[in-house]
Order: structure tokens, then C-alpha cells, then sequence
């Protein structure tokens, strides 16, 4: 059970459990916000879980959508239906599975995941298309696998922006934070356990000819607007220098 995984926790009231009609009778809905020309976010009202957002980005070779939410209702489906509909899913770590399966049954789609956290499927379906390393899926879409906060963490790397800018989603394999202006890593999230030099590289190299202007993370407003490959490049640095030297990052 991945709440039992060291890089999660099992809540103080005990583990809680819902159904897709429960959250809808509790006044659970779906909202979508256009974060730049084709592309727009998807997330729910009132926050659920850890309050993620999916992103839905849209091409020539069909729509994507990435790190789907822990709902789906009828309003979503018919606004992304309008959109063009789906020719994948796919999402940036387990975490971020939510209802992968509905989704992928709503538009006969793909599933689109590492190797590497097969084991971290909980409900196993035949649309599952598994990939190592890296997935092309439209002209304008491919995943990355960095690793990092799973074996099988991913980026998502869209090109087909209005401006011709690169765009990179990056759920918290790397996380924008607060400020936007930095990005960071981590091994847990809730249980703040770093991850170590080697796999910083890892994911330093996983990123080596990657072209990108904007950082979209994996909750809204957490964007880095401009200059994205410097701010990972100096990110990273600066995470290597707090895990080996923390007087060196004394102002």
C-alpha cells in the first residue's frame, strides 16, 4: 500500500477512504483554467488529497493529459471532450495516479508509465503501456524519466507552445517552489527525507539537451515563467552545496 511507504504517511485519524459519488454528493467539482494557449490546468473544488491540479496540453498530434487528479466527473470529461478529447495519460510519479484508469476509460486512451513503479499501480488495467527511459507520445509531447523521488519520477516535455518556447512539467519530481524562482528535490515530501548526490546527477543528466523556458509544477500558481534550464541548473547547485556544505549557502 503505497501510504505505507516511507515516502508517505498513514494519516493521525487512520487511513480514510472515499468513492467518486461520495465527493460528488459532497459538492466536489471539476475546474478548468487556461494557463497559456493550449494549455490549460485541471483541478478540483473543494481541494482534494494533496490538491494537485492535472495539466492538459494540447497538439496537432492530440491532447495529453498529465498527473490527473483524485476526481473525474461528467464536467470534466465533457470539457476536455470539447478540447479535442485525449490520446494518452500519463503522470510524473505514483503519487500523482489519482483516477488514472477512469480517465484512460473515458476516452480509450493509453496509460503511460515507467517501468520502473509498476509495482506502484494499484489498480492494474490492459491500457498500461510501459516505457523506460523516455516516451514519445504526440509530435509535440514527451516524457522524461528522471528518477529521483521514485525510480520511475518523470518530466513531461511539450513543444508545442503559441510562443515556440519548450515547456516542462515537472509534478514535484522537481518541485517549483513558493517562491518560483527555484526548484527543488526530494526523496519524501512529507517526511523531508533529501535525496542523496547520486541521484541529484541522475536526474541532472536525465535533463542534458533539453530545451525549456517555463517550469509548470504540480499545483496552481506554482510556475517558474522564464529562464527554467537556469533556474534547474542553479537549483541543482545549490541543493548539492546544502547536502555537502551547508555553511556554504550562509549569506
Amino acid at each position: 500500500m503505497i501510504c505505507a511507504d516511507p515516502r508517505q504517511y498513514v494519516g493521525w485519524d487512520g487511513q480514510q477512504w472515499a468513492t467518486l459519488d461520495v465527493l460528488a454528493r459532497e459538492g466536489h467539482t471539476t475546474i478548468m483554467r487556461q494557463e497559456e494557449p493550449g494549455l490549460y490546468g485541471l483541478g478540483v473544488e473543494p481541494s482534494i488529497g494533496i490538491g494537485q491540479r492535472s495539466l492538459l496540453f494540447t497538439g496537432t498530434g492530440g491532447n495529453v493529459m498529465w498527473d490527473v487528479p483524485g476526481f473525474i466527473d461528467d464536467d470534466a470529461m465533457a470539457a476536455v471532450e470539447e478540447l479535442g478529447g485525449l490520446v494518452a495519460v500519463s503522470a510524473s510519479h505514483p503519487h500523482f495516479y489519482g483516477v488514472i484508469s477512469q480517465w484512460a476509460d473515458a476516452f480509450d486512451v493509453p496509460i503511460v508509465l515507467p517501468e520502473a513503479d509498476r509495482r506502484w499501480l494499484m489498480r492494474s488495467s490492459e491500457r498500461v503501456e510501459w516505457y523506460s527511459s523516455r516516451a514519445v507520445l504526440t509530435p509535440e509531447v514527451a516524457l522524461i524519466q528522471t528518477g529521483g523521488h521514485f525510480p520511475g519520477s518523470a518530466v513531461l516535455h511539450w513543444t508545442g507552445a503559441e510562443d515556440g518556447a519548450g515547456v516542462m512539467a515537472s509534478g514535484d519530481s522537481i518541485t517549483v517552489v513558493p517562491d518560483r524562482e527555484w526548484v527543488s528535490f526530494m526523496w519524501s515530501y512529507p517526511n523531508l527525507i533529501p535525496l542523496d548526490v547520486t541521484e541529484l546527477t541522475r536526474i541532472e543528466s536525465s535533463l542534458d539537451g533539453l530545451s525549456y523556458e517555463r517550469i509548470y509544477g504540480g499545483w496552481w500558481g506554482r510556475v517558474v515563467a522564464r529562464d527554467g534550464q537556469s533556474v534547474v541548473r542553479r537549483s541543482i547547485e545549490r541543493y548539492r552545496i546544502a547536502i555537502t556544505d551547508t555553511a556554504a549557502l550562509e549569506p
